[in-house]
């Protein structure tokens, strides 16, 4: 102890504000609740009473009460370091604010165990929607908080054995189509990196990467594909490995922004000039110069909040499934031709 004194005070109750206003508890309530039923003046008198107490009604007690849910949407993500999600739930929030729904953040560290705890913390709380980014590899305990009229929202990657609706990004496409610009250089031998390889993201980009490959004659490219099931691989060693190989590929193509952080770290290293093209724009990619394949992150999250609205508003129409376009953008790192 410091020996300061530290007093703290009981918050404000419902009874405090009507006693310092003058009118009756119900009336204080109905200013909370449906203001359009209490004049203008009393309205003024509970207000100004409620801020002198610092008093806050307790929404979700009331909502509760009348039997309801909160006008809360939770959205849970992986990593919480990884800026991708805070652009995601950027999207998501700005839509849910334009209808006066708010926005509960979790996360489960991409850890597949503390999901399941994750999810029934926030479904306790009765949140409106659940909007998630799975990890784990089934969802199916989610079917009966489905049924019972809760809307689950894939983010980013499907739920998998759960009928949900879903917005992901164009994986696959975006990856072929970073491939196909690296075969029109001439590259045939081209790297695939990528941590960790367990989520329905990955999948999609790798089988984007093999079919471009097949378009030009490559059909074996397991030699040259550095997919880890473990998030604490170091990439950058991972890099290092696939370069110093008997074959090693004239150009990387990677599978999100941190593979990409780690081949920028090993190419700095060995200072070769390899065509390289990341999944995922990142900050300092244009100074850097580095070709990516990008999307709209906010869009994503954007599009993510307007599946769980019209759930909400039409819990019984077809399931949906959202796919956002992916661009490549050139930067010069992906425009190296293969050198002879």
């Amino acid at each position: 102890m410091d020996g300061r004194d530290v007093t703290r005070h009981a918050r404000a109750r419902l009874e405090d504000v009507a006693r310092l206003s003058g009118v009756s508890a119900k009336t204080v309530s109905r200013v909370f609740s449906d203001s359009s039923k209490v004049s203008p003046q009393t309205q003024q008198k509970v207000m100004e009473a409620a801020k002198r107490l610092r008093f806050r009604p307790n929404v979700l007690a009331r909502d509760l009460r009348r039997g309801g849910v909160s006008s809360t949407i939770a959205f849970i993500i992986g990593d919480i370091q990884n800026p991708f999600y805070f652009h995601v739930a950027a999207g998501i929030e700005r839509e849910l604010s334009q209808h006066g729904f708010t926005m509960l953040l979790a996360t489960t560290a991409d850890s597949a165990d503390s999901e399941a705890r994750v999810v029934d913390s926030l479904l306790a709380q009765r949140v409106r929607a659940l909007l998630l980014i799975p990890v784990a590899d089934d969802q199916s305990y989610l079917e009966g908080e489905r049924q019972l009229g809760t809307p689950i929202i894939g983010v980013d990657r499907p739920p998998r054995d759960l009928v949900a609706d879903t917005v992901v990004l164009a994986n696959r496409s975006g990856m072929a189509e970073a491939v196909r610009s690296l075969t029109a250089l001439g590259h045939r031998r081209i790297g695939f990196v990528s941590n960790p390889s367990a989520f329905h993201t990955v999948d999609e980009r790798l089988e984007g990467y093999r079919e471009a490959l097949r378009e030009v004659g490559v059909t074996e490219t397991q030699c040259w594909e550095r997919v880890y099931d473990d998030p604490s691989v170091d990439v950058q060693e991972s890099v290092r490995s696939l370069l110093d190989s008997p074959d090693p590929p004239t150009a990387i193509v990677t599978g999100n922004n941190r593979a990409t952080a780690g081949a920028l770290h090993e190419l700095q290293r060995r200072r070769e000039s390899i065509a390289l093209i990341g999944f995922d724009d990142f900050d300092l990619a244009d100074v850097l110069g580095i070709s990516v394949v990008a999307y709209d992150t906010l869009e994503l999250g954007r599009a993510a909040a307007r599946l769980a609205l019209d759930r909400i508003e039409y819990p019984d129409g077809p399931t949906q499934r959202i796919e956002v376009p992916t661009r490549l953008v050139h930067r010069g790192s992906g425009e190296i031709p293969v050198q002879v």
